[in-house]
C-alpha cells in the first residue's frame, strides 16, 4: 500500500481501479467524466447518487463503509481526458470539513493499492479527491484534493454540469387530449366583507371533469347458479370514470392515462392496460442536489401508455387541486401523490423561515403552471382563509398558496420559565398575511416527516429531519 501526498501523480495500478472514499462525517461521493476542455460531455457524465451509471463508471454506495467509484479505463470513450473523484457533505453532519476528523480516498486493484488522506481542510463543503487522467496514451492517477465552499453543486457547475436543466420528456405515445380547468384567477372579496375565495377545498370534485357513472348492473346469473352478493358490489365502489385525475374514493385516485403522468414512486396500487413505469429520482439533476441538502423533494416517476393507474399512499386521505396559472401551490413533498406533466415544480426556501431550520433554512416544493395535482392529508383537513392575520403549526400546514407572505411568530416568551422546562408545546407557528389559503391537517405528523423533510430516496421514512429539534 502506497501513501500519496496532494499533487503527487503515479501510474494507474490497473486498468479497473475502486475509489474508496471514508470520512467520519457522512459524505457523499461523485465522479464526472470530463473531456479535454475540462468539461463534462453532457449531464449524463455526472455519476453520482441520483445517476449511478456512466460509460466506464460506477456508483455504489457503501452503506457506511465507504461509497465507492468503480473506474474501468479501457471502457471509457475515447474524447474522456479525465475522471475526477470528489466527495461532498450531506448536510446532516458538520457544515465544512474542518469538523470532520478524517478524509480518506484508496485507490484498490487487483496489482496495489495507493491511499490519499487529505488533511488541513477549512471552510470546504465539498472536495475533489483524486483524478483519473490520460497521458501520452497510459492512464495515471493524480492525488488532489482541492476543495469548494458551495458544495456538490459547486463542484457541478464548475465542471460544466447544467444543475438548472429539467429531463428530456419521453415523446408520448399519443397526445392526451388537453383538460379543462377554471380560467378564472382567484378572487377575494374587499376587506370588511365576507371573503369568497374561488379556490374550492380540495374535497370538492374539480372542473372540466364529468362525474363518475355508476356501472351497468351485473347480468343475472345462470338458472341453478349461487349468485354472489356483497355491499362491495354497490355503485360507491365502482371504479371512477373521466379522463385525467379523478378521486377514487377517499383515500386512492385513478388516473385515466393517455400519454403520460407523474407520480409518487411507490403509489401504484393497482393499473390496467398498457403502462410503463420509470423511476425519475427527484427529477433532474438540479432538483436531485437540492432534495439531498435540503431534505426536500418529490422522489417520481413517470407513467406512460395506455391504461387507468390507481395510487394511493399508507391510506392517507385524498384530495384534488387545479392550478390555473395564476398562482402557485406550497406544499410539503411528501403530501404529494400525483400529478399532471404540465406542472412544474423547484424546491425553494419557505420566506422568513431562514436561520431557524440549520444554516440552510425551510423548504418546501412549490408547483406552478395549469394542471391538476393530488395531494394527502392524514385526517380530513380545514381550508383556511387568509383574510387576517392567519398562523399554523409547521408540522400540520400541509399546503398553501404561493402568493402568501410567509414568516415564523415565537408563542412562547423565552424566560426562566422555558430554562426550566415549562412551555405551552406551541412555542413556534407559521405565520401567513397576503390574499390565499392554507390547507391544515389534524396531525403534526405528515407522512414521510416533518415540513423541511419530504422522505424521498435514501431519506425515506424519517420523522423530524433538520427540523426535528425545533418545532418539537
Amino acid at each position: 500500500m502506497t501513501a500519496l501526498a496532494r499533487g503527487e501523480n503515479r501510474p494507474a495500478p490497473a486498468d479497473r481501479m475502486t475509489v474508496t472514499v471514508t470520512c467520519a462525517a457522512p459524505v457523499d461521493v461523485s465522479a464526472l467524466l470530463l473531456g479535454a476542455d475540462g468539461k463534462v460531455r453532457s449531464d449524463a457524465d455526472f455519476v453520482f447518487f441520483n445517476q449511478p451509471v456512466g460509460p466506464g463508471v460506477t456508483y455504489r454506495h457503501g452503506r457506511g463503509a465507504g461509497d465507492v467509484v468503480d473506474v474501468q479505463t479501457s471502457a471509457l470513450p475515447a474524447d474522456v481526458d479525465r475522471v475526477v473523484v470528489t466527495a461532498s457533505l450531506d448536510g446532516s453532519g458538520p457544515s465544512t470539513f474542518a469538523g470532520a476528523s478524517s478524509l480518506l480516498a484508496t485507490i484498490g486493484s487487483d496489482s496495489g493499492t495507493l491511499t490519499f488522506p487529505m488533511a488541513g481542510l477549512t471552510t470546504e463543503t465539498a472536495v475533489v479527491c483524486v483524478e483519473i487522467y490520460r497521458r501520452a496514451g497510459a492512464w495515471k492517477v493524480r492525488a488532489v484534493g482541492q476543495g469548494y465552499d458551495n458544495g456538490l453543486a459547486g463542484i457541478a457547475t464548475a465542471f460544466g454540469v447544467d444543475i438548472d436543466a429539467e429531463p428530456e420528456p419521453a415523446p408520448p405515445t399519443a397526445p392526451p387530449p388537453p383538460p379543462s380547468y377554471p380560467p378564472a384567477a382567484p378572487s377575494y372579496s374587499p376587506p370588511g366583507q365576507p371573503s369568497a375565495v374561488s379556490y374550492p377545498p380540495p374535497p370538492q370534485p374539480a372542473p372540466g371533469y364529468p362525474p363518475p357513472v355508476a356501472p351497468q348492473p351485473m347480468s343475472a346469473p345462470q338458472q341453478g347458479a349461487l349468485p354472489m352478493q356483497s355491499d362491495l358490489f354497490n355503485p360507491s365502489y365502482a371504479e371512477a370514470t373521466g379522463v385525467g385525475i379523478q378521486k377514487q374514493g377517499g383515500k386512492m385516485i385513478k388516473v385515466a392515462v393517455n400519454g403520460e403522468t407523474m407520480a409518487r414512486a411507490g403509489s401504484m396500487v393497482a393499473y390496467q392496460g398498457d403502462l410503463h413505469f420509470q423511476a425519475l429520482g427527484s427529477g433532474g439533476i438540479g432538483r436531485a442536489i437540492q432534495q439531498r441538502l435540503t431534505g426536500e423533494g418529490v422522489p417520481l416517476m413517470k407513467v406512460t401508455g395506455r391504461g387507468d393507474l390507481f395510487l394511493a399512499s399508507n391510506a392517507a386521505d385524498v384530495h384534488i387541486i387545479d392550478l390555473d396559472g395564476s398562482d402557485g401551490l406550497t406544499i410539503n413533498g411528501a403530501n404529494v401523490l400525483g400529478f399532471d406533466p404540465t406542472l412544474r415544480y423547484d424546491v425553494r426556501r419557505v420566506q422568513g423561515a431562514a436561520g431557524y431550520a440549520s444554516n440552510a433554512g425551510l423548504f418546501n416544493c412549490v408547483f406552478t403552471g395549469r394542471g391538476r395535482i393530488a395531494i394527502t392529508t392524514h385526517g380530513t383537513p380545514v381550508v383556511l382563509n387568509v383574510d387576517q392575520p392567519t398562523y399554523a403549526d409547521p408540522q400540520a400546514a400541509v399546503a398553501w398558496s404561493s402568493s402568501l407572505q410567509t414568516g415564523i411568530k415565537r408563542n412562547d416568551s423565552f424566560g426562566l420559565g422555558r430554562l426550566m422546562g415549562r412551555s405551552t408545546g406551541e412555542g413556534i407557528t407559521l405565520a401567513f398575511s397576503g390574499r390565499g389559503f392554507v390547507i391544515v391537517q389534524p396531525s403534526e405528523l405528515p407522512p414521510g416527516g416533518l415540513i423541511g423533510g419530504t422522505g424521498g430516496g435514501q431519506q425515506a421514512g424519517q420523522s423530524g429531519g433538520v427540523l426535528g429539534g425545533i418545532f418539537g
